[in-house]
């Protein structure tokens, strides 16, 4: 379905739903309609589980939570190796 700028600033709602039922909206400009833009739904988000939720008999070490000692930091800051 093609649609002028005007038509789609008063009918945005309409569009939109028709949009998130699969259909393509085009929008056109100016005298020859030239299409500049179009409406389309997007996929949703999924969220994704953090890998200690995949397991969820998963034990963090002992020291997890200790703060990482001079060489750690280094090699994650990209100073060491």
């Amino acid at each position: 379905m093609n649609v002028t700028i005007f038509e789609a600033k008063t009918k945005l709602s309409e569009l939109v739903r028709k949009a998130q039922a699969g259909e393509e909206i085009i929008i056109t400009s100016g005298r020859d309609k030239q299409p500049v833009a179009r409406i389309q739904p997007i996929e949703p988000r999924t969220v994704k589980p953090l890998g200690l939720r995949l397991d969820p008999n998963y034990k963090m070490s002992e020291g997890f939570m200790d703060p990482m000692s001079e060489e750690e930091l280094r090699l994650w800051w990209g100073d060491g190796e």
